[in-house]
């Protein structure tokens, strides 16, 4: 994998650069729309790369290993072979799935002992069998394992929490580097900063992956209900710290205020499930502001969803049309609206980098964060 910076903006912390992977070029600041099972909810892969202009897609690890099971992803040639997805594809190691499912898993030195979701059967996770179950899948980029810790968090426990995740993120670099990728094309760890909300935590875990010198890093645990503040607190501390020539993901973040703020802090990569959950509650995100499409105000207005975008569901479809499909719960309108949202969360982290390259971001950021914050 090679990180060239293109363009840094004068005036923050905020670069454009270029991610090369065995499965093309990915541009960043970039938006990765989150498709956990192998499939973005309600939009076709055809769609996820031509309408929407996506350039990496995520899956996750856990999910993927409970179904459709790493035998069949084997037996298909991995997931791109599996999903007809084409280009670059990351996977989370299921550490967010410790701190998400928290009554159905035991936490100890060696992994974590959890019940499935589907059925209540007891699985491990270790960082051996992570890194493993991640080569069986093969995504290009993956992610160690880790604990992520809750908000709020005391001090004592996040302490812990973080020295657990070094430990494991120590035997996740030792089996990557014993093994080998199954499909052909390599395969690439980014190792994840841990310490809740506490700088003398982040500022220790983000220099011990600072010193593991992976293609990578990652910063988690955040966007988990402390305050933006915080959030850009944290993130920013970190970005001083982490290398500057390895590219930076900030994972489950967020909101187009976030993603904006955030990009100007150094930030490279991005991932989120709200684009797609909200659309199918009929939230819109637009170059103008942020739309409830279910209420009453749009039942006879017949104007495009968004003018200011070039995508086809854009201009092609009213927002009668849209509030219509949504409130009679058919499918399409699902489909439309997470299409729609994608359409607009690329084209914000695309127009991000045209700004950052003709050195007129943090401009632009100030004005775009008032306007995509606005409720229309």
């Amino acid at each position: 994998m090679q990180f060239t910076i293109t363009a840094t903006d004068p005036h923050s912390s905020a670069r454009a650069g270029i991610i090369k992977t065995s499965h093309g070029e990915i541009h960043t600041p970039i938006f990765m729309p989150v498709g956990t099972a192998g499939s973005v909810k309600a939009v076709h892969q055809r769609e996820l790369e031509h309408d929407i202009g996506a350039e990496i897609m995520l899956g996750n690890t856990y999910h993927l290993y409970l179904r459709p099971g790493i035998g069949l992803l084997q037996k298909a040639g991995g997931l791109h072979a599996f999903t007809g997805w084409n280009r670059p594809l990351l996977t989370d190691s299921g550490g967010y799935q410790v701190y998400s499912l928290s009554d159905n898993r035991k936490i100890h030195e060696e992994g974590v002992t959890f019940k499935s979701h589907i059925d209540g059967s007891k699985h491990f996770f270790s960082p051996e069998n992570v890194m493993d179950i991640q080569r069986a899948i093969g995504a290009d980029i993956v992610m160690a394992f880790d604990e992520c810790t809750p908000y709020p968090c005391e001090f004592r426990y996040a302490k812990k929490s973080m020295a657990l995740t070094h430990a494991w993120l120590t035997r996740c670099i030792k089996r990557m580097n014993e093994t080998e990728a199954m499909y052909g094309y390599e395969q690439f760890l980014f190792p994840i900063v841990q310490g809740s909300t506490y700088p003398e935590l982040r500022k220790e875990s983000a220099s011990f992956i600072a010193e593991q010198h992976q293609p990578g890093n990652a910063i988690g645990g955040l966007s988990v209900g402390e305050p933006h503040e915080e959030m850009y607190a944290m993130t920013d501390l970190v970005c001083s710290i982490l290398p500057k020539d390895k590219p930076r993901y900030l994972m489950g973040v967020g909101t187009p205020e976030n993603i904006l703020e955030c990009i100007s802090l150094g930030i490279d990569m991005f991932d989120c499930v709200m684009p797609t959950r909200n659309a199918r509650n009929g939230m819109l995100f637009t170059t103008q502001g942020i739309i409830n499409i279910r209420n009453e105000k749009w039942k006879d207005d017949l104007s495009p969803l968004d003018t200011g975008l070039e995508g086809y569901t854009s201009r092609f479809y009213s927002k009668a049309y849209l509030r219509h499909l949504i409130i009679n719960k058919e499918i399409l309108g699902s489909q439309i609206a997470s299409i729609h949202n994608l359409t607009f969360y690329l084209w914000l982290v695309k127009e991000a980098r045209r700004q950052i390259e003709a050195g007129t971001f943090v401009s632009w950021k100030n004005n775009m964060v008032k306007t995509v914050s606005t409720r229309l």
